[in-house]
């Protein structure tokens, strides 16, 4: 594969996940502090009398808490992948892979997203029945009362009475993570483990493993891990993070959009039961989520090569 030359030598790896995680802690207190400001203008001093409403408990107070959700994705995850892009003296288009997406990938990635949804809803219910040894039911017990706290708090954050609250939504939910996200796990994590490890594959699945792992909802984990590595294949073969940026929007719209539809029809946003799928949709689904994964690597590399591990000169 061939390897542009640089203008500029980039710093070691390793120092560039250590940089990574600087900005992250730093992104994260100064987001967080600058959000509850906000937060305390709009709402009041009543936030600090209550803080029951930052795990929603109190929808009278819901606004804030995507205040700092926002502020979180912000902070924690799109700043570090900025300033890390500024720190080496890159330009972000080289630097992350920002070309203007094409029509016809972007065609065949809504495709993609669409037919792989049965079967990572498949994956979804088998994680959710997951069941640790005896031994370990103590950290069952943990991962099941995280699990149930994210829950209550997701079921809040999705409540809306209004075309109004489902755009707000799609933005809190869907965009702005769509973009924070796929900057630090793609952009910035993923390309970095590939300079260290050389092997995109090992590097797309570390990367999806800890996306996967940094929701800490662990009875979500494997379907969330199979998204992750679908959007770094996504990633390295196409080049443009914008194609991971909508692959991951259409994942979490989907997620608001059938909260929307389920609200408006008086039906409850979390069903355990779920659609019924017959045991060949689950494999038709699976077929033609690997044929279309193999089309857009086709589509993909016909003018393109593959992500390198140090990318074209700024």
């Amino acid at each position: 594969m061939q390897v542009t030359q640089t203008s500029r030598e980039e710093i070691n790896p390793f120092l560039q996940l250590l940089l990574l995680g600087g900005y992250a802690v730093v992104g994260l207190v100064i987001a967080m502090i600058i959000g509850f400001l906000i937060c305390l203008g709009i709402y009041g001093l009543d936030l600090l009398h209550n803080t029951g409403w930052m795990t929603g408990n109190d929808l009278k107070y819901i606004g804030a808490l995507k205040i700092l959700l926002t502020a979180q994705q912000i902070g924690l995850f799109l700043a570090p992948a900025i300033f890390l892009g500024i720190t080496e003296g890159k330009k972000p288009q080289h630097f992350y892979g920002m070309k203007m997406p094409k029509a016809n990938l972007i065609l065949l990635v809504f495709i993609l997203m669409l037919c792989s949804t049965p079967i990572l809803g498949f994956v979804n219910e088998l994680n959710q029945k997951m069941n640790l040894p005896e031994g370990l039911k103590w950290l069952e017990n943990w991962m099941r009362r995280m699990e149930d706290e994210g829950t209550k708090t997701t079921e809040a954050i999705l409540k809306m009475n209004s075309i109004g609250g489902f755009l707000i939504n799609l933005l809190v939910i869907a965009i702005i993570p769509a973009i924070c996200e796929e900057f630090i796990f793609r952009g910035a994590l993923q390309r970095t483990f590939l300079r260290i490890i050389k092997n995109p594959h090992i590097a797309i699945w570390t990367s999806a493993i800890i996306f996967s792992t940094i929701h800490f909802q662990f009875f979500g984990f494997f379907p969330r891990l199979f998204l992750g590595a679908a959007f770094g294949y996504i990633y390295f073969w196409t080049g443009s993070i914008w194609y991971t940026v909508f692959a991951h929007f259409l994942n979490n719209g989907y997620a608001v959009a059938m909260a929307w539809y389920l609200q408006k029809n008086n039906l409850p946003i979390t069903n355990d039961d779920g659609p019924s799928v017959a045991w060949y949709g689950y494999l038709i689904s699976a077929i033609l989520t690997i044929a279309l994964f193999w089309i857009l690597k086709e589509k993909s590399t016909e003018n393109h090569s593959p992500q390198p591990t140090t990318l074209n000169e700024d």
